[in-house]
């Protein structure tokens, strides 16, 4: 099979999050509704209706043969985020839609009890947002691990152009999701470690954020987006400067300008063979090669 990174990519991966929902207003709707069916507010509707609008402007400045195709959760207020969004897109823009479980929202249990819940969040920020698991539920860890599985179709549905995408054609996929699954997503694929993941914050209600394709072939938040936004979002100045790098890199480039990648796995690393062995010291022997059936 060929590479993913020999097919025509998408021109961006968009991440939005859903609008405002009765669960965001009031807790206690947790209490008496299953978290998939919590429905959005009017004013959620109105914010998802004006996120297609902002969505479409995006995809449309740079081109006039562009596409779009849809991943949405499950949840019901994604979907009807997602409806929303679309009276913004004529059917000869949109490819397809795909409902996808695995970018759901992380699952906080069956039906929450506000005051153990309270209790529970704490505990939550005590031990560490993305290890800790809910009872009967799922950390972000496990997030991740589904999140990652995800992003192994979508590589697969490049790759093996199963949407049949022109390679003409500008194509931007449009992922409707949920907060949490948004920032593993950008945990995973900007390779971020968790102590970088515990400082994110959620984006707002139908806020979206766009990965944009440089022209040397890597995706950047840093292209759309300016410092300050990001900077909300809780990327660290190195973070940020990584985006910005990434803008204008080349496949497959080692970010050599920013050592803090390394530097958060080891302490004092040298900068040379020389600090470490001795000017003097006689090389290695070589390590014995084995052949493996």
């Amino acid at each position: 099979m060929s590479s993913p990174h020999d097919k025509p990519l998408p021109k961006r991966i968009i991440l939005v999050r859903h609008g405002e929902s009765e669960g965001n207003l009031d807790g206690a709707a947790y209490t008496r509704t299953p978290d998939h069916q919590i429905p959005l507010t009017q004013e959620g509707l109105v914010q998802a209706q004006q996120a297609g609008e902002r969505i479409r402007q995006i995809v449309s400045a740079m081109s006039r043969d562009w596409k779009v195709y849809f991943y949405v959760s499950p949840y019901g207020r994604t979907r009807s985020t997602l409806n929303e969004i679309g009276k913004s897109f004529s059917k000869k823009r949109v490819i397809g839609v795909r409902e996808e479980c695995r970018i759901r929202e992380q699952d906080f249990g069956n039906f929450q009890v506000e005051e153990r819940m309270k209790v529970v969040k704490e505990t939550r920020l005590r031990f560490g947002r993305f290890f800790y698991r809910f009872p009967e539920g799922e950390s972000a860890a496990d997030v991740y691990d589904r999140v990652s599985s995800f992003l192994e179709s979508l590589w697969r549905d490049i790759d093996m152009n199963r949407l049949h995408s022109d390679p003409s054609n500008e194509l931007n996929f449009i992922i409707v999701t949920h907060g949490l699954t948004s920032r593993v997503f950008l945990m995973k694929w900007f390779k971020w470690t968790v102590e970088q993941f515990e400082r994110l914050n959620n984006i707002g209600n139908c806020e979206f954020q766009v990965m944009q394709l440089g022209n040397g072939g890597e995706y950047s938040l840093a292209i759309h987006h300016t410092e300050e936004e990001m900077v909300r979002w809780g990327l660290s100045p190195e973070m940020i400067d990584d985006q910005k790098w990434r803008a204008h890199s080349h496949k497959g480039e080692w970010n050599e300008r920013y050592s803090w990648y390394l530097d958060t796995f080891f302490e004092n690393l040298q900068e040379s063979d020389s600090s470490v062995e001795g000017e003097n010291d006689e090389p290695n022997p070589p390590f014995p090669l084995y052949k493996y059936a």
